[in-house]
């Protein structure tokens, strides 16, 4: 297998230990779980998004474990602002804050909350399953680009999470990119759903979700491909990742680094269990093997 020079890495502004992060959702709720993650191997964590109001999400079920993957519509429960306290413990490690808002206004409120306390922003403008946020302003290039210029002006690194839900995913790339993003995230789950044929009727309280995990890998590496031909920023891979080898197929599409969010659920050391196999001494400069599959 292809392997890669261990070593840290500057994505989209933000110096990371290693290509392998928390991604947003997963275990990012409570400092001491962030915390958790970056001593089990992790690079960098993304936290739970959060809003500019205290949200309570969607009725259950919220969650359903498949076989490929996992299909959820959590709706972004989080505390809104008291959250800022819980990365306290964590001052001066590579933590980048998951937001969402309703406007680019909210985004730029959000986002000063943060100021100082992480390493960067990542705008939530992807979740498939709240109403009036994420995809929702995430479809429309125009609201994208307004989005992630109120926040950049704020001047920390600035990621963009992309949703897969859209005609296409370059004309919302290059709208965050027109807005000053430091770097694009793709992706975020895929909008879909599951019908309990015991009961007739959908599995999750709120009808359809996201579907995440080992299914969703092969619509990240086309939109990390697609991306990459298209925009000059880098480019962070997620959705499905699970392995040394998927790590390595989504930097060859243009990745420079990579998100895992589904894959902890089965291995919560899952970054020690990739770093393993990704990294050796010997191994190719992760520079030569990014993009590489479109020479």
């Amino acid at each position: 297998m292809v392997t890669i020079r261990p070593g840290p890495v500057n994505a989209g502004g933000i110096q990371i230990a290693n290509h392998l992060l928390l991604a947003a959702g997963v275990l990012g709720t409570t400092g001491a779980s962030l915390t958790r993650m970056l001593s089990y191997g992790a690079g960098a964590v993304v936290t739970k998004s959060i809003g500019p109001l205290p949200k309570d999400g969607h009725v259950g079920p919220c969650l359903a474990v498949l076989d490929d993957g996992f299909l959820n519509a959590m709706g972004l429960p989080n505390p809104s602002k008291e959250f800022v306290e819980e990365l306290s413990v964590l001052k001066g490690k590579p933590v980048i804050a998951s937001i969402y808002g309703g406007s680019p206004e909210e985004f730029a409120m959000v986002a000063e909350w943060f100021k100082g306390s992480v390493a960067g922003i990542e705008l939530n403008l992807s979740c498939p399953h709240a109403e009036g946020y994420g995809s929702a302003i995430g479809s429309d290039p125009s609201l994208v680009e307004a989005c992630t210029r109120a926040v950049t002006k704020l001047g920390m690194p600035t990621w963009v999470k992309l949703t897969p839900n859209v005609t296409d995913i370059t004309e919302i790339g290059k709208a965050a990119e027109k807005g000053g993003a430091d770097a694009l995230v793709a992706i975020n789950t895929v909008k879909a759903m599951r019908i309990s044929t015991g009961l007739g009727r959908p599995v999750l309280g709120n009808r359809s979700g996201g579907l995440s995990g080992k299914a969703i890998f092969p619509i990240s590496v086309r939109c990390v491909y697609e991306l990459y031909e298209t925009c000059k920023i880098p480019i962070i891979g997620c959705g499905g990742i699970s392995s040394a080898d998927n790590a390595i197929e989504i930097m060859m599409a243009g990745a420079v680094a990579v998100e895992i969010g589904s894959a902890v659920y089965s291995d919560v050391r899952i970054f020690e269990t990739i770093a393993k196999t990704l990294y050796s001494d010997d191994g190719i400069p992760s520079k030569d093997i990014v993009g590489c599959a479109h020479e």
